[in-house]
């Protein structure tokens, strides 16, 4: 797809919507998404991304020069539709995302067009209809979310390995490190080596944060 043709694709939905480049900065800006954040194209293009939207999941902040977004898009991965409470002109809302991957083979031509739908009395709904049934169950609130929700966390689209899974597994049961080297039979050095490669695809600070994030996606 050529850069007019994104220019084009962009302009011509009336839900909000934008691309960013493969650097992770704005590049094109549409009218709708000037109403919802209250910026113009002039003030939006060439910002990241992350500045702008500064959205957070049920798990915390998910936006970042290192998001689990442009990681997918930066290796061709297919991005399914999410959920992602952004910051708007009205306050914090919550919108379904829809990402679209276009331009050429190098990564300078190569943009992800991002498309806003607003939910916001929906997933608030969910969330309580999701507390209730934690309260009147016993479920975490992961198994709840699982029951009641078709919708995505950005955390799906990580592209973690299968022993990371397992690394992951182990740690959400509380397993140490030590543990977990003499149960997988590797060393405690390349069990740490995992943990920083997850938390670097999870865009995460902490084991307990790359632990939620993965049992709020189901990928665990």
């Amino acid at each position: 797809m050529r850069p007019h043709e994104v220019r084009e694709l962009v302009a011509s939905t009336c839900d909000p919507s934008f691309a960013v480049d493969g650097s992770g900065c704005i590049a094109l800006w549409n009218s709708a998404a000037e109403a919802m954040f209250a910026l113009t194209a002039r003030d939006a293009i060439g910002r990241p991304c992350d500045e702008i939207v500064q959205g957070t999941d049920e798990c915390g902040p998910v936006c970042s020069a290192t998001c689990t977004i442009q990681q997918a898009v930066r290796n061709r991965h297919p991005v399914r539709n999410f959920d992602l409470r952004v910051r708007t002109a009205n306050g914090m809302l919550w919108c379904n995302v829809s990402v679209l991957m276009a331009g050429g083979e190098n990564s300078a031509t190569r943009y992800s067009i991002h498309i806003f739908r607003q939910i916001d009395f929906h997933k608030r709904l969910e969330l309580i209809v999701r507390d209730f049934v934690v309260t009147g169950t016993g479920l975490s609130a992961a198994q709840a979310t699982t029951l009641i929700s078709s919708n995505h966390s950005p955390a799906c689209e990580a592209d973690l390995s299968a022993r990371e899974r397992e690394v992951l597994k182990l740690l959400a049961k509380g397993v140490t490190t030590k543990v977990i080297a003499a149960l997988l039979h590797i060393s405690r050095t390349t069990v740490n080596n995992h943990v920083q490669h997850i938390l670097r695809k999870l865009d995460s600070h902490s084991r307990l944060e790359a632990v939620h994030r993965v049992e709020h996606a189901g990928l665990i």
